[in-house]
This record gives structure tokens, sequence and C-alpha cells, in this order.
């Protein structure tokens, strides 16, 4: 770059101005830098003495002519057209060429291409099942024309030949940038190296003070800066997030991932001897050990449920424990949000009224980790309470929420669970694994929950739920879960893993 910049300030010292770039020979070269290629590199040269305030320039601007590749091609061999030509026996002076000797000769391009025109220029003809010369020269026109545009630009035919030209893809029009160049303020035949930064050294020493330093320019735009990226979980979330939304929802405040016995256990109707309840499947705490107790009358309707029924049912008829329901726990699951939210539904002024709520959270488990299972997950959970509804409701919803991810193909299996009567496995069918897989699970919340809650006795509730990272994994193609949550994650391919849409 600085034998290109001397060689600028040598012609300027000389002639005092430099009218048209094109016409500088660069060093190495033996002809004048007449190329856009040329020309950028002259650019480069002068934007680095401009800098200096060394010279001054201005950009002109001229609308060329250049070659495409098959243009190109066309020079160097000759057209389509004079190539078939070319290969075709006089007439009279041997057998015919056929169509499939031609493109074997020729190629399939230029034999398709040149056969048509060398038809209409009146160069080759037919004889029995082939083809035949029927002149004995021909004037390569196109091949004269785009060499004469490869050498200057531009075509002495005239506009209506540069037309034709385009229309075959031969030719491409361009903007062609050349420069006027004239001395700046400090103006030097020597190329002083000014410095870019001020070091230690140069403080030290005091050589700053004599220096000649670059021009800041303000105008650059620097270095890109990489931003963030949601990680794919993030944005799986946020797409099942806009179909809750979408569909009417509201979403819960699922902010406490430490939660009581009482409220993640007792108020679901889940059995204090459940075997969910063992320490090999549930983090409980330490310190604090204990939560506070529940709202009196909230804790006598449920411990009465349980040990000994009412509204119908029998119960478990087991002993129900208050330091059991007060012990602080890992929340295993969303649905003790949901049970809350419920519980002040049923007593908010003015009394119950429908609602559809969602949450999508993390719970945690404790589980011996492996490729499809961690310690903790991430839960959609959804919940619909209203007066008059019924299985067949909670089905066809079913289908239309996982209708809105693209899943179509459903199966409903009875299940058991011991806050939901009737419950639901969701199935779905995996086309890539051709096997059905299990997706979800659902049911209508059983009066043994709701009514301890306060919740009128005609009011039925939907449930349901799935994990997020199963459908991230599916979504991105991830067999195993700790390259998609942990350490082991790489940041690359959470910046190019591709927006959901389901």
């Amino acid at each position: 770059m600085e034998v290109v910049q001397q060689r600028i300030l040598t012609v300027l010292d000389n002639d005092s101005v430099i009218h048209d770039t094109r016409s500088l020979v660069l060093p190495a070269e033996h002809v004048s830098a007449k190329s856009q290629d040329g020309q950028l590199i002259i650019q480069g040269a002068l934007n680095s003495l401009l800098s200096r305030e060394m010279i001054t320039y201005t950009t002109q601007e001229d609308l060329v002519h250049v070659l495409t590749p098959e243009g190109a091609q066309v020079a160097q061999q000759g057209s389509h057209e004079a190539r078939v030509w070319a290969a075709v026996p006089a007439k009279g002076e041997g057998t015919s060429l056929s169509v499939k000797d031609l493109k074997a000769k020729v190629g399939d391009d230029a034999a398709k291409v040149g056969q048509g025109r060398a038809f209409k220029n009146g160069w080759v003809g037919k004889e029995g099942d082939g083809l035949v010369k029927l002149v004995s020269s021909i004037d390569d026109v196109t091949r004269h024309e785009l060499q004469d545009i490869e050498a200057t630009g531009t075509l002495k035919a005239g506009d209506k030949a540069l037309a034709e030209l385009r229309k075959r893809k031969l030719a491409i029009q361009k903007k062609f940038l050349w420069f006027t160049v004239h001395k700046g303020q400090n103006f030097s035949l020597s190329l002083e190296k000014l410095e870019t930064d001020l070091t230690v050294e140069m403080l030290t020493s005091g050589t700053w003070k004599t220096s000649s330093y670059k021009k800041y320019n303000f105008d650059a735009e620097g270095i890109p800066t990489n931003g963030g990226a949601l990680h794919p979980l993030l944005k799986v979330r946020e797409e099942f997030r806009n179909i809750f939304l979408e569909m009417g929802f509201s979403e819960m405040p699922t902010s406490k991932y430490v939660e009581s016995s009482f409220w993640n256990f007792d108020a679901l109707f889940v059995p204090q001897q459940h075997p969910a309840r063992d320490l090999q499947d549930t983090f409980y705490l330490s310190d604090p050990a204990a939560a506070l107790d529940p709202p009196p009358d909230l804790y006598e309707n449920v411990s009465t449920v349980h040990s000994v029924g009412g509204n119908g049912s029998t119960g478990y008829r087991a002993p129900f424990s208050r330091s059991e329901s007060t012990r602080l726990l890992l929340r295993t699951h969303t649905t003790a949000c949901s049970t809350n939210m419920l519980h002040r539904i049923s007593n908010q002024p003015g009394g119950f009224r429908p609602v559809k709520m969602f949450s999508i959270d993390r719970v945690f488990r404790n589980e011996t980790m492996d490729a499809t299972h961690l310690a903790e997950f991430h839960q959609v959970e959804g919940v619909v309470a209203d007066r008059g509804l019924t299985l067949g409701d909670l089905i066809g919803f079913m289908q239309t929420f996982f209708s809105k991810m693209g899943i179509t193909n459903l199966r409903f299996k009875p299940a058991y669970n011991p806050y939901t009567e009737p419950s639901l496995e969701i199935f779905a069918y995996h086309p890539a694994l051709n096997k059905w897989v299990e997706i979800g699970n659902s049911g209508m919340f059983r009066p043994e929950m709701l009514e301890p809650l306060g919740l009128p006795k005609d009011v039925r509730v939907h449930g349901w739920g799935l994990s997020l990272e199963r459908p991230t994994m599916i979504r991105y193609g991830i067999n195993n879960i700790r390259t998609l949550v942990g350490h082991k994650v790489s940041l690359e391919s959470v910046e190019t893993s591709a927006a959901v849409r389901f």
C-alpha cells in the first residue's frame, strides 16, 4: 500500500493534479489501472493519504458493462452458434452430425442455445436427421462485441447491441468508480508513519510530545459488537407463551421455588404417605426446615378431607400430620402455584369468576441424571376453571392447543393422578421416530381438591402439563439434555439456533 501511496504522491508532485486515476500505472504493473479492482487499490491508498491531509480527492462514477462468466467464456472460445457451426460438417462433404453427437462435442448448453441462432443466421441447416454447414465462413459478431466490452467497458455498436447481450446474460451493467486527485495542505513526498495509539512508553519517554498522530475518524463504524442471544429453551418458552396469550390465558406468578408440603402435596389431595414425598424423589430444606402455618380454616378443610373424607368422599382414612404439612421443599411441580391461585380466586371479592391461567417455570425432582433427565426442568402448565366443564371439553381443548404447535395426530390414554379424576396421558405420533411418544399429562381436578379451597360445587377445573425440555430437544434435534442445559452447552449453538415456529 505504501508503494501505491508513493506513486500517487510522485505523480502529483510532477503534474499538480491527477485528473483521472485510470491513467495511473500501479507498481509491478505494465498497463494503466483501468479495472475496478485496480481502482479499489488506489482508493485504499487515497483514503490513507486523505487521513493525513496530504491529498484531497473527488469520486467520479461511470456506468460500464462487464462480462458475466458465460460472456467471458464466449469471448475466449467463441459464441455458442459459432461453436455449433464449427462442429458440423460442410454440406456434401460427409455425414450430417446428429443432435446427440453435437451435444457430445460442444456441450448441452452450447448445443441448445447455438442451434437456434445458427439456424437463424443461416449458418447451418438440416440434412436428414442431422446438421450441416450452409456457408464456408462466418463472422462471429457476438464474440467480437464481447471482446470489445472486455477491453473498453462499452460497445461501439450502440445500446441496442448492448441490450441484446444483457438479455442473453453475457454482459451486465455496473458502476465504475475512478478519482480526481489534488494536493492537500500537508502535501509532501515523504510518508511519515503516524501513531495510532498513545502508549505507556511514549508517556514515560516524552516522545508523545513530538510524535505525529493519525487523525481520528469519528465517522468510522468500528467493529460490530456481538449481541446477546436467547437460549433455545427461552425461544421455545416464548412460543408456548404466545400460544397461551393468543388463546386468552393470563400468566400466573410462579416466583416461589421453595414451597411447603401443604401447598405442594396436601392441598392437591396427595396423601401424606405417598411415595413421591420420599427423600429419593423430593428435595427437602434443612434450614429453615418448616414453613409458617397455612390459613387455619383451609388447613382444617384439607386435613379433614384427607383423614375422614367429606362431600361424598371417604378420604384416605390415614393420619394427617401438621409437621409433615409444614416441611419446606423445592417444588416438584408448578401445580402448587395453580392450587394457591384457585384458592385466591375462590375467596376474591365478588366470588368465583371463570379463569384461564398458565405458567412456564422451573421445578425440581430428586432424580438420577441421564441423557433425558435432570434434577431440575421446566414445566408448562395450563388451568381452566368454569362451570359445567366436561372431559370432552378437555380433549377438545387439548386438540386445539397442540394443533397450534403443528401437532394434530393425538391419542389419549386413561391414567392415574392423586389430584385428577379422570386423568389422561397425551400421546402424539412422531414421524421422525415412527412411533407414539408421550407429550403431556392432563385431567380434571378432583372435588376433594377443589371444595376445600372454597370453590363452588358446580365448578370444574381442567389441568394439564408438559415439560419444556422435550419439545425443545425435538425441535433442535438434540438427543442429550446435558448438551441443552449445563456447562456442556455450546455458546455458538445458542447464538446460531433458529427461531421457533411450530
